[in-house]
């Protein structure tokens, strides 16, 4: 599965931003979008990857957020479009840094895409 993460920009405090993840590559593997559960997660500037929110693989879409970003951020995707979204609401400076998405497996192996670049500052 090929990823590749758009949307990234500089905003000021309190701002908003609509991360996108296009997701390729199912072609005869007999698998689809929607079978996989898909992560969000972030490179603060001089810190370690931290994961922020996963959907589940489940036509529930059941979804997780890690405590710094839950109520704050909405993670969703279109299965139309094989397109994972990270929706940021009321962005703070601590949320600057690279966003990647990743299936499970991406996230086992540390195999990540170029990302795309979020910064919040005054």
């Amino acid at each position: 599965v090929r990823l590749v993460e758009s949307g990234g920009d500089s905003v000021q405090p309190g701002g908003s931003l609509t991360l996108s993840c296009t997701a390729s590559g199912f072609e005869g593997t007999g698998s689809t979008f929607i079978q996989y559960d898909m992560n969000w997660v972030r490179r603060r500037p001089g810190e370690d990857l931290e994961w922020i929110s996963t959907i589940f693989n489940s036509n529930a879409n059941r979804t997780s957020y890690a405590a710094s970003v839950k109520g704050r951020f909405t993670i969703s995707r279109d299965v139309t479009k094989n397109t994972l979204y990270l929706q940021m609401n009321s962005l703070r400076t601590e949320d600057t840094g690279v966003y990647y998405c990743a299936t499970n497996m991406d996230m086992k192996k540390n195999d990540y895409g170029q990302g795309t670049q979020v910064s919040v500052s005054s």
